[in-house]
């Protein structure tokens, strides 16, 4: 039986409305999977020679495979290294607690995702936040606390926000960082890639200012639709991470099957810019429909795949994202505690994949909907 503080913790979830449930769609029309190219639909033919890795890359599980697609990605992405991690949530996990001890400061937005969060709980290191892309802000933290002796500091965001959909000014911020010279910038791509730029690069690459960042996470789940995630920097520090980072020292390595996915999502994306424009045109389409659909005061601005409808209260929220799913819309209500209180919205993802039709239909009915709210 569960303990009873657990039991009580579980009840103020289900009281406020937040309680977080398993559902399935697949019937749906898809406004909230992170899959914006549709790769995960994309049926590989390989011929993988076993169905585990049979062990950590430090023991057993590392092949020429590995080496191979490391090395593509690193070409990709204008990179002198690329290191594999089992996911996004491992390579965030593994690369902040592994660069961190005591005497270093961490800086981050705050609004980065939970595995950033998670990774900086896990360090020995000081951090504190900074206000969602205020670098004003983050540079009175900068002059005021990176002079300690000894102190490295890093500064921790994302290219694109998962929540919101906006993205920082990246040129700024890397001029900001670079004044200081124990000041390293860490990236977190997982949103960008297939998204941003030419080939679906990401924000770095889109902005000729990837070689200005200290390492990059890029994340396979999203975008490329299959699983695992990148950490791209130097040769040294992929060797630093090999010896240091316990989520890719301690684990099993991805198998032979997910390495295929892994490198054919590569290779589509170098050879199919179509698949991005068609995405980018859908962007900029669903962004009108917004407007006609006369509820451009209750989205937030994004010319990103992530478009977020704001509907304070957990019961309102849901209750609209219900009589869409009823209508044949798959599209999801994020609640507080995930976001504040308050900034409880429909997260709607738009993809290459979507038509017109289905996402004026969608945003008519939700204009509909929000008026007997």
């Amino acid at each position: 039986m569960l303990p009873e503080k657990l039991q009580t913790l579980l009840g103020m979830r289900y009281f406020s409305g937040s309680l977080r449930k398993l559902t399935v769609n697949d019937h749906l029309i898809d406004f909230s999977s992170n899959d914006y190219l549709g790769f995960s639909k994309i049926h590989v033919s390989h011929k993988a020679q076993s169905n585990g890795a049979t062990g950590s890359r430090l023991i057993s599980g590392h092949s020429d495979l590995h080496n191979q697609i490391e090395d593509q990605i690193a070409q990709f992405h204008n990179a002198p290294a690329a290191l594999l991690f089992n996911s996004g949530y491992d390579a965030n996990i593994g690369l902040i607690p592994a660069l961190t001890d005591r005497a270093d400061l961490i800086l981050f937005d705050q609004l980065v995702h939970a595995s950033i969060r998670d990774g900086i709980q896990l360090s020995q290191a000081k951090s504190l936040k900074y206000r969602h892309n205020d670098l004003r802000h983050l540079e009175i933290l900068l002059s005021k606390f990176s002079e300690a002796e000894g102190r490295q500091v890093y500064v921790i965001t994302e290219s694109v926000f998962s929540m919101d959909g906006d993205m920082p000014d990246l040129k700024k911020l890397i001029d900001l960082v670079s004044r200081f010279d124990n000041a390293h910038l860490i990236l977190d791509e997982a949103h960008a890639l297939g998204v941003i730029g030419k080939n679906g690069a990401g924000l770095a690459q889109h902005l000729d200012l990837e070689n200005d960042v200290f390492a990059r996470v890029m994340t396979f789940g999203k975008g490329l639709g299959c699983h695992g995630a990148a950490v791209l920097g130097s040769e040294d520090l992929k060797e630093y991470l090999i010896n240091y980072a316990r989520s890719f020292i301690y684990t099993t390595a991805l198998p032979e099957h997910s390495l295929q996915c892994i490198l054919n999502g590569y290779l589509t994306l170098s050879r199919s810019e179509d698949v991005i424009s068609r995405l980018t045109s859908n962007i900029e389409l669903f962004n009108k429909l917004v407007l006609q659909a006369g509820l451009r005061l209750r989205f937030r601005e994004s010319e990103t795949a992530i478009q977020t409808c704001i509907i304070p209260n957990n019961e309102v929220v849901k209750k609209a994202a219900f009589t869409l799913q009823e209508n044949g819309y798959d599209v999801r209500a994020i609640l507080s505690p995930t976001v504040n209180k308050g900034e409880e919205r429909l997260r709607i993802c738009i993809h290459n994949f979507n038509t017109e039709n289905e996402m004026s239909g969608m945003l008519q009915l939700l204009a509909k909907t929000l008026k007997n709210l």
